[in-house]
């Protein structure tokens, strides 16, 4: 084996999202001596980027304070606010939208076009960007410390051959690694594992947001106009709920979360999205119209009480990969930005950048203050909806004062069996808007993996797959996988578990979900993954 090149930085950035990009804007801001390199495993900054998104400029105004005279290219100011209950044929509108959801003075954006706005700015500072490259795992120093990141091989055949183009990844080392992947990142969850970060908080909690954009007939959109809804297609054990935004050019943005600590072994949460853009205040709205792009992603929804330690020895954690995620705003954007520049400035204060000290400054700042207030409002929808609602109302009004932290379990736990789940009606309606299928819906994420790579989606025991898991679970991964990837198919040599990984769109909630935890996601080659465009 070669000796691997290597590159040196003062800091890695892992991640070019909102969190990482602030990171590294806000750093070179305050210290432009520094070296900043930023890696992202997309082919582009932005293409791995979802969100709803509608963000509170305030850490953006913060970071950049005249981005508003040059915005980024799909950035729609909050105009009106609907929160709508609904049943299988009707519903009704909440004559006060709740304080936490209330859009004024926001803004509606496309967040990986935000991404790709963002990345020539830091570029412009200093900052070096390397799209593709992919971090497969992390480096440490003779003492243990994190000491950066090896980038993935290029050209490695599924049978662990070497392609002719094979190229051997190169080692990133940095005196301090910052993790900015988002939600159950590769490297993260290593990480925190190897250092117990979570020794002292719950388990992180996900939901999955699946999302769509359309292009509509003239005269139908209303821009800047913000509509969420609860209730149908999900059951009142089931936590889920809908967005839907009108931006401009005729264009709206749709989309699904369903909490992934359902219990329902038969829940499909792309179906549920499915179902509900046929209801009479969606359908004749998308009608006609067709689909842009497409795709999904987990949402870290632990809160305040599952939040990590965020510094080990050589690294720390912002944004999603931290879970600052504020639930009941279903907004992150603005804590990753928040959280980038906090440790930017954390760092840029000592003669030496260290993380030491970083997890007590972030407990102690205005992110964890605003997780704190509304710790109790996603826990409180285990008990059920009506419940749910209930404590929200009482968590609001006292503003979250209450002498109690309702605690979080981990989402694949909550699974039921087969033999014990509840017969659920999930009282359905024929689909007739595109797509047609979750394998139609691959098509608009314009996903991309080469298939002859190893399969990134590496199951420990595939035989309790067709035994234990079919038996009791019924195969879960075919149901809760938004894109198809598993089957358990029947051929001459019996049933087997097929993964079709070059539909993976890198949604992470197999990872999350599986009730035997033996699925665990990885990193494929740098560049592949989704393509999505304004998501």
């Amino acid at each position: 084996m070669t000796e691997r090149d290597v590159m040196e930085y003062d800091v890695v950035t892992v991640g070019a999202g909102p969190a990482g990009l602030a990171f590294a804007i806000r750093l070179k801001q305050l210290k432009p001596e520094l070296s900043v390199c930023v890696i992202e495993k997309a082919s582009t900054v932005g293409a791995h980027i979802l969100s709803g998104a509608v963000i509170e400029p305030g850490p953006l105004d913060a970071l950049l304070p005249g981005w508003r005279d040059n915005p980024p290219p799909v950035c729609v100011p909050a105009r009106e606010d609907e929160f709508w209950f609904l049943t299988k044929t009707g519903g009704f509108r909440f004559p006060i939208v709740p304080p936490q959801m209330s859009n004024h003075g926001n803004f509606i954006v496309s967040l990986g076009a935000l991404c790709a706005w963002l990345a020539p700015q830091a570029e412009a500072l200093g900052v070096e960007i390397y799209p593709g490259f992919a971090a497969a795992e992390p480096l440490f120093d003779d003492k243990g410390a994190v000491a950066g990141v090896r980038i993935g091989d290029m050209g490695v055949a599924r049978d662990g051959s070497h392609k002719p183009g094979y190229t051997q990844g190169i080692d990133i080392r940095a005196r301090v690694t910052v993790l900015a992947e988002g939600a159950r990142g590769h490297l993260t969850k290593q990480l925190v594992r190897k250092f117990g970060l979570d020794a002292e908080s719950d388990p992180q909690n996900y939901s999955i947001g699946i999302k769509e954009l359309w292009q509509l007939p003239p005269g139908r959109v209303t821009p800047g106009k913000i509509v969420h809804s609860m209730g149908w297609p999900a059951d009142s054990r089931t936590y889920g709920g809908s967005f839907l935004y009108h931006l401009d050019g005729d264009r709206v943005a749709i989309g699904y979360v369903s909490g992934l600590d359902y219990r329902d072994p038969n829940y499909q949460p792309y179906e549920a999205f499915q179902q509900w853009k046929h209801h009479p205040t969606v359908k004749p709205l998308l009608e006609g119209g067709s689909i842009l792009s497409a795709g999904a992603r987990a949402i870290v929804t632990g809160g305040w009480q599952s939040l990590p330690k965020v510094e080990m020895p050589g690294a720390l954690l912002i944004g999603d990969a931290a879970g600052l995620l504020n639930v009941p705003k279903i907004k992150g954007t603005h804590q990753a930005i928040r959280s980038g520049m906090l440790a930017a400035e954390h760092l840029a204060g000592q003669e030496a950048p260290s993380p030491a000290g970083f997890d007590a400054r972030l407990r102690a700042s205005a992110a964890m203050r605003e997780l704190k207030k509304v710790r109790n409002i996603k826990p409180g929808f285990k008990k059920g909806l009506w419940f749910g609602l209930l404590n929200s109302a009482w968590e609001t009004v006292t503003a979250g004062f209450s002498p109690w932290t309702w605690r979080c379990k981990p989402d694949w736990n909550s699974l039921q069996k087969l033999a014990e789940a509840e017969q659920v009606r999930r009282d359905y309606v024929e689909r007739t808007l595109p797509p047609r299928d979750r394998l139609a819906g691959v098509y608009f994420a314009a996903t991309e993996h080469d298939e002859d790579q190893p399969v990134h989606l590496q199951v420990a025991d595939t035989n309790i797959c067709v035994t234990r898991c079919a038996e009791e679970y019924g195969n879960p991964c075919t149901r809760f996988c938004p894109a198809g990837v598993y089957e358990i198919v029947q051929d001459a040599a019996g049933k087997r578990l097929q993964i079709n990984a070059a539909n993976c769109v890198h949604c992470k909630t197999c990872d999350i979900k599986d009730p035997y935890q033996i699925i665990n996601w990885v990193t494929p080659e740098g560049g592949s993954g989704p393509n999505y465009q304004n998501l």
